[in-house]
């Protein structure tokens, strides 16, 4: 059966987007038949990140208007068999988005076969956030481990909780997931930003997963590539254990701690 997943956050550069795209990449690279959406319409992102910028000739406002059917709008990943994007527009409104339409696509994607449903949500509470977290099954909510991000995520799991087509109905609830990034176990020991601990006292939701600080996210964007096929990089190891903690798997957590320089590394300035 499928799952529709939105990944979402109450403040923009969280790395929502990013993490949309390892977390899509990895279920395909699992066997999963996954399609991820971008959501945030008139300024779209995932289709940079996902390196296919210029194979984009119809997008989700198309599909929706009923200009373009699916199969022209849906456009195959390089890397992964099982993967598709349906990338947003650049030149509509967000208020194009409608619920019905919406709707009507999703329920096709359902029936063309795929069990995973990314929706990438544009930051905030507008039209177009509520639009990706209305139909949703499961939401991850990105936050970076500093007190506005945090609160900005508590006001979306309130969102989630009260407009969600699951809370309207009286549905079984959507099933809420924490992903913190840039977490900085340094800054941490330093009292320079929340620990995870912190966050999650503060957002009372399971944690699935931590991604460090790292610039390889940087150089992952801007080579097109999502950061999870960055192989035996922290970010990559790390996005790896988001999914297998999504699928079922047990892991400890990782990328938490900080080990303090040893006197030779302090003197000689080894990394």
């Amino acid at each position: 059966m499928a799952r529709i997943i939105v990944v979402t956050s109450g403040k923009g550069g969280v790395g929502k987007t990013t993490s949309s795209a390892s977390f899509a990449t990895g279920l395909a690279m699992r066997g999963h038949k996954t399609v991820v959406i971008d959501f945030d319409v008139g300024l779209r992102n995932l289709d940079l990140i996902m390196g296919c910028e210029r194979r984009v000739v119809y997008d989700l406002i198309n599909v929706v208007n009923g200009e373009a059917t699916l199969n022209q709008a849906l456009i195959k990943d390089k890397h992964c068999e099982n993967l598709f994007i349906l990338p947003a527009s650049q030149t509509r409104d967000k208020d194009a988005l409608s619920e019905a339409g919406v709707e009507r696509v999703l329920n096709e994607l359902v029936q063309m076969g795929f069990e995973y449903i990314i929706c990438d949500s544009p930051a905030g509470i507008e039209h177009g956030a509520l639009m990706a977290l209305t139909f949703a099954d499961e939401a991850i909510v990105v936050t970076n481990p500093e007190v506005s991000s945090v609160r900005d995520s508590d006001r979306i799991l309130g969102i989630i909780q009260a407009k969600s087509r699951r809370a309207q109905s009286g549905a079984e609830p959507v099933k809420e997931h924490l992903l913190i990034t840039r977490y900085s176990p340094k800054r941490v020991e330093n009292n320079e930003m929340l620990s995870h601990t912190d966050v999650q006292e503060i957002l009372r939701i399971p944690l699935i997963g931590i991604i460090p600080e790292s610039e390889q996210v940087l150089h992952a964007s801007n080579q097109g590539n999502p950061a999870i096929h960055f192989k035996g990089t922290d970010v990559a190891e790390a996005y790896e254990d988001v999914v297998s903690r999504f699928l079922g798997s047990e892991l400890p957590l990782r990328f938490t701690s900080y080990e303090k320089p040893g006197i030779l590394q302090r003197i000689f300035g080894v990394k």
